[in-house]
């Protein structure tokens, strides 16, 4: 599993409107989409659950490297791009991913935590550490998916759920879910990747 954010922060008076009808249009689009697990399209809205700021932000879980290598070199990318500027692309190597006790709910909100893996820790079990922690969320009530992976350019660990409601069990940004594409999700890996 391979997972990958970029973010778009909008102007405080930006009409979130626009970001609305642009996933309402287009987010059919990545439904079938080879070597995909899961697009979340994602957006923050100045004010509304603690965000201080307006930002679209999706996020994926692939489940090829050509998979996402394909949408980003292969046209489709090109259309975000066009709309909003080219953004910094974050990556990061799956470390685990489990379904949620909600997993057949539709998934209403998303929560993303991102944290510095600390100097001087011992890895394996810092990174197993993060791995129960992905068992944890996914076990809690409305819980749809959880999962998390790492930066080892950065040493940055990020943790992302899904939630079929607006009060996740855990500390992090939250983000309205505007459409959920999963034509892989089924084959994305379960528990720790290694």
């Amino acid at each position: 599993m391979h997972a990958m954010q970029y973010e778009f922060t909008l102007p405080a008076e930006y009409d979130m409107g626009v970001i609305r009808s642009r996933v309402a249009r287009v987010g059919h689009l990545l439904d079938g989409w080879d070597g995909l697990g899961v697009k979340t399209y994602l957006m923050r809205e100045r004010g509304r659950h603690g965000s201080p700021v307006n930002q679209y932000g999706p996020f994926y879980l692939w489940n090829t490297v050509r998979g996402m290598n394909s949408f980003l070199w292969g046209g489709a990318f090109q259309g975000p791009v066009d709309d909003f500027g080219r953004p910094r692309i974050r990556q990061w190597t799956g470390l685990a991913f489990e379904e949620g006790t909600a997993a057949g709910s539709p998934a209403a909100f998303a929560l993303r935590r991102r944290q510095p893996v600390p100097d001087g820790v011992e890895l394996a079990p810092f990174m197993a550490g993060a791995a129960d922690e992905t068992g944890r969320l996914a076990a809690e009530d409305g819980a749809v998916l959880a999962a998390a992976a790492v930066d080892t350019n950065t040493w940055e660990l990020v943790h992302f759920s899904l939630w079929a409601h607006d009060t996740p069990k855990a500390e992090g940004d939250v983000f309205q879910v505007l459409h959920l594409s999963a034509p892989g999700r089924d084959a994305l890996p379960r528990g720790r990747q290694w």
